[in-house]
């Protein structure tokens, strides 16, 4: 196969020159294309009331912070799954001019909540459709430890 390939090159010269010209070409602009894969922390808490989505850079340093209400102006939607939609749109214009191709996500819900904010899934749904890669999800929901002393006294409450 080689030897064929030799003799056809040997034949075309002058189209041989062309052709590694080009794929120098293609090269030098794949290698442009190429840059450093910039890492970012997406932070989204999500209530029954509201979602907040929070990114900030591998330091900590804040890159953009889009919540509900700033999405919508009913008060009733902006725990909505749409508006999460919406908000992470918008999150993804703000941190893609920034280079940012991969992602790690921290869910946040209510303290001691047994689920998640109905906006939560729909952010990352909508992150990994604007092109960025996630490469964890972590729930990071406080969950009190024993906490302070309940009302109601020593003998507790009598009924």
């Amino acid at each position: 196969m080689k030897r064929k390939i030799e003799e056809v090159t040997s034949e075309m010269s002058g189209g041989e020159l062309k052709i590694k010209q080009e794929m120098e070409e293609d090269d030098e602009k794949s290698d442009r294309k190429k840059g450093p894969e910039l890492e970012a922390i997406v932070h989204i808490y999500t209530s029954f009331n509201n979602t907040i989505v929070h990114v900030t850079d591998m330091s900590g340093k804040t890159l953009s912070k889009v919540t509900g209400g700033m999405a919508t102006k009913h008060d009733r939607l902006k725990a909505n799954p749409t508006i999460a939609m919406f908000i992470a749109k918008r999150v993804a214009e703000e941190i893609a001019p920034l280079g940012i191709k991969s992602l790690y996500v921290r869910i946040r819900s209510k303290t001691n909540s047994q689920s998640l904010g109905p906006g939560a899934y729909a952010v990352i749904k909508s992150l990994s459709r604007s092109g960025f890669k996630v490469v964890n999800i972590l729930d990071v929901t406080r969950i009190p430890r024993g906490g302070p002393k309940k009302k109601g006294g020593r003998r507790g409450r009598r009924v």
